[in-house]
């Protein structure tokens, strides 16, 4: 089943996309960061949420594009 991606969606994610906590996480992958965005992203943030939603994979792991 395929979802379709809303405008809120893609919104959300660009917020993750810019956010220096998950850049870093992103780039470092490893660390304190890394393992912080990796543990909040499915929990707690909605933009972490919508990145991988968006992306197809989730916001600790870095851009393959």
């Amino acid at each position: 089943m395929t979802r379709t991606i809303s405008k809120l969606d893609r919104a959300l994610a660009t917020v993750c996309e810019y956010c220096p906590v998950c850049v870093t996480a992103r780039k470092s992958q490893s660390g304190v960061i890394h393992n912080f965005v990796k543990f909040a992203e499915t929990k707690f943030c909605p933009f972490c949420r919508a990145y991988g939603r968006v992306h197809g994979h989730p916001a600790h792991l870095p851009d393959t594009r």
